[in-house]
């Protein structure tokens, strides 16, 4: 067997009732609250605050989907201007307010984020120093999907110019998660589905990976049949704790499986259509996860057989239409001319998304 490795550093505190460690997570440290509009309104912030008193030194909700420069650079100036001795960030809420979080852990040498987008576009021009007093992150999901509370990455648009930025550094990985599935149940059905399906999207990319391993295998394989067995019955019943606590189980699987791995495909595919269609990123990539599964098909003999077994099929045919009922049972279509996407058109956009690092990193790129 090759030599591989397994790595994730992040202090997973899981269960119902989880959110009461906070406080002895953030010690006695100052910290800021990132959190999504509505964490206010249901509670939550109110929740945080009383658990912290005032280690909480500021609280910020105007978090909107897809972090944007526009917007972010003016936030993260203010807080580093505003608060530079708070030395912890919680995250609470999506992917949205996760990644806004680690976009305010890095200490730039003049506190301009103009510095850390520099850095991003060129590193070795831009560098930044490991010794600077970067922030640490506590991330608190409230969805069961993004799962980076156990990852390094955060995606940062610019929609001003069309295109995206990867952040990934050695501190923006979270120093602690907790998954409380507590916090799950007020989430809409729509949010559900999509954070569901980025989750389930997550899992096969980690499977079908040039950087799979054992480890991240078993936890893809092990999440991807939870989501598939869970999602449609909590989508029915929405405010049963026993689902959503195996959707946040299956989401944190799938998250410390491409924590190692990375995402392939699919994601390569789904970042214009949401950049350019407003298509909320769960749905962006995981429409396509029948067509890519038919590609990585035939590739690798474990590989099938894992993904023959998560969809209950005989071969591969079967398994791919096993995804498709699947989504189409959930009111997605697999149907890129529903994206405004034509057929001589999905076909280019493979062929260039296989080219790009996250393509790279799909199986087929094995051939």
């Amino acid at each position: 067997m090759t030599p591989w490795t397994f790595h994730n550093p992040v202090d997973v505190r899981a269960g119902n009732g989880a959110l009461a460690q906070l406080p002895r997570l953030v010690g006695a440290r100052d910290a800021l609250l990132i959190a999504f509009p509505e964490a206010e309104a249901l509670g939550l912030v109110g929740r945080v605050r009383e658990l912290l008193g005032d280690r909480l030194v500021a609280v910020e909700t105007d978090i909107r989907p897809n972090p944007d420069l526009r917007w972010l650079a003016p936030l993260y100036e203010r807080l580093w201007r505003e608060h530079r001795g708070a030395r912890c960030v919680i995250a609470l809420g999506g992917g949205s307010s996760i990644d806004c979080a680690k976009a305010m852990l890095t200490a730039t040498p003049s506190g301009r984020f103009d510095e850390l987008l520099d850095h991003l576009v060129d590193p070795k021009a831009a560098p930044l120093s490991a010794d600077a007093p970067h922030r640490a992150l506590i991330a608190v999901p409230t969805t069961a999907g993004t799962g980076s509370e156990v990852t390094p990455w955060a995606t940062l648009w610019d929609a001003a110019r069309g295109r995206k930025h990867s952040l990934h550094l050695p501190w923006t990985w979270p120093e602690a998660a907790i998954v409380d599935p507590s916090l799950m149940v007020s989430l809409p059905v729509g949010a559900t589905l999509a954070s569901g399906l980025d989750a389930l999207s997550h899992a096969l990319e980690a499977l079908w990976n040039v950087h799979r391993n054992p480890v991240s295998s078993s936890l893809a394989a092990s999440a991807a049949r939870a989501i598939v067995a869970t999602l449609p019955a909590l989508l029915r019943e929405p405010r049963r704790l026993d689902l959503r606590e195996a959707l946040a189980v299956a989401a944190l699987q799938a998250g410390m499986a491409f924590s190692n791995t990375r995402t392939a495909l699919a994601h390569s595919l789904s970042y214009d259509i949401t950049l350019t269609r407003g298509t909320a990123h769960g749905i962006a990539c995981s429409f396509s996860l029948p067509r890519v599964m038919r590609l990585a098909f035939g590739r690798d003999a474990t590989l099938d057989a894992r993904l023959l077994s998560i969809f209950d099929a005989a071969d591969a045919d079967g398994a791919v239409a096993a995804l498709e009922r699947f989504l189409a049972a959930l009111g997605v279509s697999t149907d890129p001319a529903d994206y405004g996407i034509s057929p001589d058109d999905w076909d280019s956009r493979v062929a260039q998304a296989l080219r790009g690092p996250r393509g790279r990193n799909f199986i087929q790129a094995l051939a």
